[in-house]
């Protein structure tokens, strides 16, 4: 068995033992676990995952996907949430079924994803970069802005409104955890099915000769474009689980600040490879709830700082490490394994000067 033979099997095993591992969470773990940390680390993963796809499969790193996520949290807010007792409202109030809230939301979030891929299809580079950047800003201004959407402050109580299928999210946040456990399932699915069909190998084609790919009568904005609405709609999904997650939506959620820590959270899982998007996550937000605990009230000596002091000093040591974050420091570690004589070293035959003795 060659090396990338045994590598893959190993990955394979311990992708197995993780998600056995994850589907025992709520007998593993406390409540504050199970919510807190993993529930968050999985839809922040989903999140990441559509942000990892579009730049390890098109090189194109987007900063639209905390905008796309508002987008579709925002929708459903204000498609189900109703008046209360006395009156008051925040956003448009609709009270529509749950369901059909849903599923609007997310094409909604889709289709204007495939806008955004529409407008930045023919940019690449850092005026890609800086473009999506602006759709994330005009998100952000919008909601914050324009008051029959909710304005400046949030939406709150949208996790009372769910479909049947559901069920009861509000109190029972091991149901939450487990549904956003099967949608980061079928999200990486999804990912590694799709770049293995010919509109995948295509779009990794484009990533690396967009010139070449265009003279062999491959239409590259177009391209581009579907995988932005990909993208989109996964983005989608998270933004729905994380408006269920947390209550309610506001306009800070799709801020500047929301905007780095989705990409920080890929680059330290890694934006060459899928995984990476739950592996940031999930140190992310350990870092984010233990790490900074450890730090004095008055910050670290000399620098000062709390948390992004410490976020930013790991992502510092993770860059300089393993520029491929933390699943390609798993890929270097094995890789020195190997050249140590480790598990999958191929066995080399002995000499002929060796057989005679």
């Amino acid at each position: 068995m060659s090396g990338v033979d045994v590598k893959t099997t190993v990955e394979r095993v311990i992708g197995v033992v993780l998600l056995l591992v994850a589907a025992l969470g709520p007998q593993l773990f406390n409540d504050f676990w199970l919510d807190a940390i993993l529930t968050q680390a999985l839809l922040l993963g989903i999140a990441g995952a559509s942000l990892i796809f579009l730049s390890a499969y098109g090189g194109m790193v987007s900063l639209a996907q905390t905008a796309l996520m508002g987008i579709a949290a925002y929708m459903l807010g204000n498609m189900v949430t109703q008046r209360g007792p006395g009156g008051e409202s925040k956003g448009l109030v609709l009270g529509w079924d749950p369901t059909l809230a849903l599923v609007l939301a997310i094409v909604i979030a889709t289709v204007i994803g495939l806008v955004f891929g529409a407008l930045a299809s023919r940019s690449f580079g850092i005026y890609f970069l800086m473009l999506t950047l602006t759709y994330a800003v005009i998100a952000n201004l919008f909601f914050g802005s324009v008051t029959q959407f909710g304005g400046f402050s949030p939406i709150a109580g949208v996790n009372q409104y769910t479909p049947a299928f559901v069920g009861d999210i509000a109190t029972d946040r091991d149901r939450l955890y487990y549904i956003a456990l099967v949608v980061s399932v079928v999200v990486y699915l999804l990912i590694r099915y799709i770049t293995r069909t010919p509109f995948g190998i295509a779009f990794a084609g484009i990533r690396d000769e967009p010139v070449r790919m265009a003279s062999l009568g491959y239409a590259v904005p177009l391209h581009r474009m579907l995988a932005f609405g990909l993208a989109g709609f996964i983005a989608s999904l998270a933004g729905i689980l994380y408006v269920w997650w947390n209550g309610q939506i506001a306009p800070q959620d799709l801020g500047l600040g929301p905007t780095i820590e989705l990409l920080i959270i890929a680059v330290i899982g890694g934006l060459g490879r899928i995984e990476g998007a739950w592996i940031g996550a999930f140190a992310f937000i350990v870092i984010n709830n233990y790490v900074v605990k450890w730090v004095p009230t008055g910050g670290l000596p000399v620098v000062g700082g709390r948390f992004n002091t410490i976020i930013g000093l790991v992502f510092l040591a993770i860059v300089i490490v393993s520029p491929d974050g933390l699943t390609g420091l798993w890929d270097r570690l094995w890789g020195l394994a190997r050249r140590r004589g480790g598990p999958d070293q191929p066995t080399m035959a002995p000499s002929p000067a060796s057989q005679q003795g």
